[in-house]
């Protein structure tokens, strides 16, 4: 059975919306650390709107990004949406009830099923249970405004700390788990 593993960059103050204020504490060390990552995955799990991003960018990137673009691009995507009718870059289209499409996808799998940003989808999978690790990865800045993680009125969810990684360029990645 698949993991759920859901990539975050988040600020101090927990934003997570149009992260270009992490430019500046990416290194190799993250490039490296990243790509871990998604060679690790069997499947991504997007929601529409960082589906349509993703989708539009990644293809273009192979020559300049290399063998993760590659992986990027090859491997199965599965697409939250109530309003995407049709999908494209290997990627399906999950559509119906949430916590039994989920398990469904997580049969078909033996790693990871990793989430990137996709805040409104990780919520919801956080209230159903249904993410297995937490990777925040918190940046050590303060952007003030802007869409958060865990937005006013989400449910009360408790982790427990798995690991951690350090960067050079103070950003924090905490491995969490749901407790229970």
């Amino acid at each position: 059975m698949g993991t759920i593993v859901a990539l975050v960059y988040v600020s101090l103050d927990g934003v997570m919306e149009n992260p270009a204020w992490t430019g500046p504490y990416f290194n190799g060390d993250h490039a490296k650390y990243a790509q871990g990552r998604l060679f690790a995955a069997d499947a991504l799990l997007l929601g529409r709107v960082t589906y349509q991003g993703m989708a539009a960018a990644w293809p273009q990137m192979e020559e300049s990004e290399g063998e993760f673009a590659v992986r990027m691009n090859t491997l199965p995507k599965h697409v939250v949406s109530t309003t995407l009718q049709e999908a494209a870059w290997n990627a399906v289209v999950v559509r119906g009830d949430l916590a039994t499409e989920i398990a469904a996808i997580k049969d078909q799998y033996a790693g990871d099923i990793l989430i990137y940003a996709s805040g409104e989808l990780t919520n919801s999978l956080i209230e159903l249970g249904l993410v297995d690790e937490l990777k925040l990865w918190i940046h050590p800045v303060v952007v003030g405004k802007g869409k958060r993680l865990f937005p006013e009125g989400t449910s009360g969810t408790s982790w427990t700390l798995a690991g951690t990684t350090n960067f050079s360029t103070g950003t924090l990645v905490l491995d969490l788990r749901p407790v229970g």
